[in-house]
């Protein structure tokens, strides 16, 4: 029952974007302002492979030597120890490296998820009642067959504000701001390339966070996941908007644009690789399948695309480049996957007591009476066995696991978690051998590389880090200030250990001597 709610959306003042010091990293503006006069790193490139764990990463580049990934790490800082958010949802996935916060901070759980106080959608003709499904995938597309949504979003399909009775835009579900709102408000140029027009979700609160968003719908003609070959095909449109952009056009190629400070993309096929019957690993040692490996090939293939267009137009040297992942997959050991019906989990109670349950390997519910979360958490306890359910969390009965805000008090946490037993899938038989969203080792531990050519040798940390820490490192990478962003200064969010802020900016002198 994966049914694809947001408080009052209160305005949200976009911080003051202050440059960083070379010593403190946190001095005055003035000082600032003339260390980023010199300041070589001119720009980023954030790449997101969704699926990629740790140690796909790490095999691949021990079994490739000549590989571009391989290439990246010899100039880098592989951190082998890296997690994403908790549940890891492409949404909340994506948010942790561009917030630095968790769902408590962005209030994002899901793509799919639910709130007390939004109104339903104009299409459900369910009226102005408080409370609906927050649906943001293909579905609110004008059109999902087509590759342009149809030409946007249907501002019909989403949840509406309370007060106002507008349509709450992805963006404006997001309640902090993030890394593209605080690099454009400092005069410079942001793109970004992904799977949905829903990733309208990086805008952020302002709705100016991205210049150049480009997001080829992934769900049209057919639905490219279908197979490996069709979502390679979309991963290809979205790489050559990326090397558009790096030649000074936009994502399109047809238009002059800045080169952006920051700018990225998501590739999608390891992810359906991983996830389609008959591929996916071949043990648990994480041995690929023919399909998973050309799948990492073509990805590989796909970066050295992108970095070689980098270097030809001599901006490679001055170019930070991050490799991570919004989420796992899970399970990697395909003797533990054990497909299970959804309606155990929640057999004995009443239909009407649920307003929503999302389930992938996790599931999340939210009730319509919320004083009644223990007893509804005593029903599904004792379904344990035959739901295949390891642990069940909430707010009332598990106060000290408790990951999120009070439900009571935040209208988008959902009352009731569920934790299903390692290699559990809640979905129909032969659908799919993986899934993400979860809080096992296998969803969460992902893959973080941070390359750079001030880096003069691969170097590795095996220390814990959170994807959250990427949001920091960037902008101190390019001489802005961390603290500009809101889930940074509420979470208290460290920059990423060991990683370079400037490199010789050989590229861009020679670039700029050339012009």
């Amino acid at each position: 029952m994966k049914k694809k709610g947001l408080s009052l959306l209160v305005p949200v003042a976009l911080a003051s974007s202050l440059l960083v010091s070379p010593v403190s990293g946190f001095a005055s503006p003035a000082a600032d302002a003339v260390h980023n006069t010199h300041h070589a790193v001119q720009r980023v490139l954030l790449i997101s492979v969704d699926g990629m764990h740790a140690s796909d990463l790490t095999n691949y580049v021990k079994n490739n030597p000549h590989s571009n990934l391989a290439a990246l790490s010899n100039h880098g800082i592989t951190y082998t120890n890296a997690s994403t958010s908790k549940p890891s949802d492409s949404f909340p996935g994506l948010l942790s490296m561009v917030t630095g916060g968790s769902p408590n901070s962005t209030g994002v759980f899901y793509d799919n998820s639910y709130d007390r106080k939004l109104l339903p959608p104009v299409v459900s003709k369910a009226g102005d009642t408080p409370g609906t499904n927050v649906l943001y995938d293909e579905t609110i597309d004008k059109d999902l067959n087509k590759i342009d949504g149809g030409g946007g979003i249907n501002p019909d399909m989403l949840p509406r504000d309370p007060v106002t009775k507008q349509p709450v835009y992805p963006h404006n579900y997001v309640r902090v701001n993030n890394i593209f709102e605080v690099i454009n408000a400092s005069g410079k140029h942001t793109a970004w390339a992904d799977k949905h027009l829903a990733y309208d979700l990086l805008n952020g609160p302002s709705g100016k966070g991205v210049n150049d968003l480009f997001t080829p719908e992934i769900a049209a003609n057919g639905d490219a996941t279908k197979s490996i070959a069709t979502t390679e095909a979309n991963d290809d449109l979205k790489v050559k908007a990326i090397e558009n952009e790096i030649d000074g056009k936009d994502h399109t190629g047809t238009k002059s644009a800045p080169v952006p400070t920051l700018f990225g993309m998501n590739f999608q096929e390891v992810s359906v690789a991983q996830k389609l019957p008959g591929n996916g690993y071949t043990d648990s040692k994480g041995t690929m399948s023919k399909g998973l490996a050309g799948a990492m090939q073509h990805t590989d293939e796909s970066i050295g695309k992108i970095v070689n267009e980098l270097k030809k137009q001599h901006l490679y040297d001055s170019t930070t480049i991050m490799i991570t992942a919004k989420h796992g997959q899970a399970p990697m050991d395909p003797a533990k996957l054990k497909i299970t019906d959804e309606n155990l989990i929640t057999e004995g109670v009443p239909s009407d007591e649920i307003v929503q349950m999302t389930t992938d390997d996790i599931a999340m519910i939210w009730l319509k009476d919320q004083s009644k979360t223990a007893s509804v958490v005593a029903t599904i306890e004792k379904n344990k066995q035959k739901a295949n359910i390891k642990d069940v969390y909430s707010y009332v009965t598990s106060p000290s696991q408790w990951l999120f805000n009070n439900p009571t008090k935040d209208s988008r946490v959902p009352d009731i978690v569920v934790r299903p037993n390692e290699g559990v899938i809640y979905t129909k038989p032969g659908k799919k051998i993986a899934e993400h969203g979860g809080f096992s080792k296998d969803d969460t531990n992902v893959a973080l590389l941070v390359s750079s050519a001030g880096t003069e040798k691969a170097k590795q940390d095996t220390a814990p880090v959170q994807t959250t820490q990427i949001a920091p490192t960037i902008l101190k990478v390019l001489g802005l200030n961390p603290n500009s962003l809101q889930a940074v200064k509420k979470e208290n969010t460290q920059i990423l250990p060991g990683v370079v802020t400037s490199t010789t900016g050989k590229d861009d002198e020679k670039r700029n001597n050339q012009q």
